[in-house]
Order: structure tokens, then sequence, then C-alpha cells
């Protein structure tokens, strides 16, 4: 996985874990096929040196030669032990001789009438299993019964199964080990994959985008990464657009300041009225700068949460009545009816006055200038617990695909058609942050060649709250 750094680790993890379950199950099934073993042979050693203590208390010699018989052509070896230690009868592979084997204390315990188990190793390392009892005549024992058993058989069968056991562990592990390399190669491609995307995004490369479509997590954060590459490279493209915007807009005013600067220090006009001519237009183009400045300014402000709110009473219905009245000239020049209509009971509002005037000039100007023919209709509506301020246009409208976008700062409908309007793009965005600010809503519908709709809404209470925020 070189390159692939989460795809190792998360292989690593899943081997890991993997490991450690493979190895608690080897040694758990260990130690079940060892206790298994373990009870079985105990049970068989202590059936048989049962039955030989039983032949042995008959007192048949012929039962002695069969127990020397048995023990001969098997594991086990038998020996008969006196009360003063002495052994009375030996058969079996095992050393008469050796008697460590007989723990200490042991032969008191079996002549008290207790049986006696336990496992033995011998000097050469050979293993048995010891089962001892008392062997009773009448009511008194009068010897013990050791019989050994070798494990010999028992622990070559437990190495078989440990043998099986490891190689079935190796071959999982291994088997495992292949799927988990596929596995988080398979998991951590997706990963890889956005972290190159979004390599290339922070780089500039704003057109790269992900084609991962899963219906998971993984996804979701391919498709909010593409989302953030659209959003960057829109408003890479808006910005671009917004600073030509703005150097055309300053071009034409600077030039014209330039211009007829030129001509009034040089003299070069002929009566009074003209140099006064030449000194409005200067007036002008550098009242329009200013104007741009302004704009520019108060729209950083907002975005850093900086402007000042003043609130009070105020009367919404004559804010409305004078931008309308200051429009009138504009819209009559360009053969367009400006109607002004208030529906409900008028009554003051909680507000900032010099605000929301801005709020309904931006809007009335965008009508205005948008529309060639026809009328806009300005209404005030009353309700119980709002006040709607909406305004209807013939305009040319804005298409449907670019209407979430026209609050955004920067932002231009028709690229194309912004020369021919004149505006800078920062009409709306202005009015959507005063409009958040001041505790209300603002919502813009249109169709292209029918106009457009722009409605703002302010509850009929205190927006003291929102203010101390922003101040």
């Amino acid at each position: 996985m070189r390159g692939n750094r989460i795809g190792f680790k998360l292989g690593l993890a899943i081997m890991s874990l993997f490991l450690v379950v493979l190895l608690s199950l080897g040694v758990m099934i260990d130690r079940m096929f060892s206790s298994f073993y373990y009870r079985e042979m105990r049970t068989q050693a202590m059936e048989l040196a049962s039955h030989f203590t039983a032949m042995a208390e008959s007192g048949d010699t012929t039962n002695e030669l069969m127990m020397g018989s048995f023990a001969e052509f098997t594991d086990v070896s038998i020996f008969n032990i006196s009360r003063d230690g002495k052994v009375e009868l030996h058969s079996g592979l095992h050393d008469a001789a050796d008697r460590m084997f007989i723990q200490d204390g042991d032969l008191e315990h079996i002549f008290a009438g207790a049986d006696s188990s336990f496992v033995y190793s011998d000097p050469a390392g050979h293993r048995y299993f010891v089962t001892a009892q008392p062997i009773k005549q009448g009511t008194s024992i009068i010897s013990a019964l050791y019989v050994m058993s070798s494990m010999e058989n028992m622990e070559q069968t437990l190495a078989a199964v440990r043998d099986i056991l490891l190689l079935a562990g190796v071959s999982a592990f291994v088997l495992a080990l292949l799927i988990t390399l596929v596995i988080a190669r398979i998991l951590s491609r997706p990963l890889v994959q956005m972290q190159k995307a979004t390599r290339k995004i922070a780089a500039g490369e704003l057109e790269t985008r992900l084609t991962i479509s899963s219906n998971d997590e993984i996804g979701t954060l391919a498709g909010a990464i593409n989302d953030l590459a659209v959003d960057l490279q829109r408003f890479r493209d808006t910005r671009q657009e917004f600073l030509a915007n703005i150097s055309h807009e300053l071009r034409t005013p600077v030039t014209y300041l330039q211009g007829y600067a030129k001509v009034v220090r040089d003299g070069l006009y002929e009566t009074e009225e003209e140099q006064q001519l030449y000194l409005n237009i200067i007036h002008q183009e550098a009242h329009r700068i200013q104007h741009l400045v302004d704009d520019l300014f108060e729209l950083a402000k907002m975005e850093e949460g900086q402007i000042p709110l003043h609130i009070g009473p105020v009367d919404f219905t004559g804010i409305a009545g004078q931008a309308v009245s200051k429009l009138e000239l504009t819209a009559r020049d360009k053969g367009i009816r400006l109607l002004f209509n208030v529906s409900g009971a008028a009554a003051p509002i909680p507000g900032d006055a010099k605000r929301m005037e801005q709020i309904v000039m931006n809007i009335l100007e965008n009508a205005v200038r948008y529309t060639d023919e026809g009328e806009v209709r300005v209404l005030l509506q009353y309700d119980s617990d709002k006040v709607r301020f909406i305004v209807e246009d013939t305009g040319i409208g804005i298409p449907e695909e670019e209407l979430p976008f026209v609050f955004e700062r920067f932002y231009r409908v028709e690229k194309s058609r912004s020369r021919q309007y004149g505006g800078t793009g920062l009409g709306l965005s202005i009015v959507h942050k005063l409009t958040g600010l001041l505790g209300g809503t603002v919502s813009i519908s249109s169709k292209p060649g029918e106009g457009t709709k722009c409605e703002v809404v302010f509850e009929k209470t205190d927006n003291t709250q929102q203010a101390e925020l922003v101040r």
C-alpha cells in the first residue's frame, strides 16, 4: 500500500483485530482439547484403578497374574505398596526401584481411606497420570494400589491437534491478510481520490470533480467536496466579473473627471454657462464614485457585523412613499408607470429608518433600471403581525437557474446585459444583509420576459435583540 497510508492503517487495524481474535480462539480451542483429553484419561485411569483394586481385594492369585499380563502389554504400570512402604507387587515397564512418584504424605492419605490422582514426570521427562486407591481386607486397609498410565499417546494426539490448529491459523491469517489488503484498498480508494481532489482544488484547479456516487457517508462527503468546488469556482468567476465591473464603473467617471477637469483648468470653454455645465458633470461623476465606494464600504462592514443600528419606531409608509417620489422622474423619463398602494392599518414598526430606506431604494432602483416598458407596482401591506413590502415590475426578468445566487455579493445576472443597464451587483446583496440584520426576510421570484417580484417582510416585534448583536 505504498503511498496509501490510510489503507495501510485500515489494513493494520483489521489484521490486528483478526490476529487477536485468532490467537484467543486458538488458545481457547487448545485448552478445550487439553481439558477434554485430561478428563478422559483421568476417568479411564480411575476406572482401571478401581478394577485392579477390586481384583487385588479378591485375594485370587490368578487376578494378580492377569494384572501383570495386562500391564506388560500396555503403557500401564502397577505398584502395590504396603503400609511400611514396601513394594509387594509390580507390573509394567516402569522401574520398580523408582518410587519418586510417591508424594510426601501420600501414603498416609491413602491409608486413611482416600483416593489420590496427579501427573508425574520421571527424570527422563516422561509424563504419567498416577491414580492411587486403598486396597481393603474387610474393614482394614492393607496396602495402596498405584496405577501409572503413560500420557505419551495423549500428548501426541494433542500435539497433532495443535499442529492442525497452527496450520489452520496460519492459513486463515494469510487468507485474511489478502482479503484485508483488498478491502482496505477498496475502502481507502475514495478517500485517496478525495485527498487528491482537495489538493487540486486548493491549488486552484476548481474544475476538479469527484465521481464517487456511493449512498453512504463517503458519497455524501464527495458530494460536499464537489459542491465546495462549484461554490469556489462561482465565487472566483463572480469576483473576477465584479472586479471587471468595478473597474468599468470607476473608469468611466474617472475619465469624465480627468477630461472635464482639464477643460476647466485650461479654460477651454466659451461661456460661464458652459463652465457651470462642466462643473456639474464633475460633481455628478464624483458623487457617482462616492456612492460606489460607500456601497463597497458598507457591504464590507456588514460582512464583519459592524453596522450600527438605531432601533426606534419607523414610519414605513412614509419611507416607501418618499422613495417612490424620488424615482418618479426617472420612471417617467423611461416611459414606465410607477404605482404605489398601501393596504391594511398603517402603524409604526420597530426598525432603523436609515437602513430601511436603503433597502427600499435599492429594490426600487433595481426595478426601474431593469424595466424598459410597462409599470412598477409598489405594495405596502400591513397584516396583524407582519409588514410586507412588495415590488413587482414588468421588466426583463431573471432566469430561474440564477435566482438562488442574486443575493450573493459580486454576482451579476446575465453578465452581457450589465453594461447596458449599469449597476455594480451590490444592491441586492446589501438588501439581503440589512434585512437579515433587522430581523426580516427577503425573497425574489421572476420569469424571463415577464418581470420580477421582490418581497420584504418585517415582523411587528421589537428587533432590539438583533441590534444589540450587531453592535
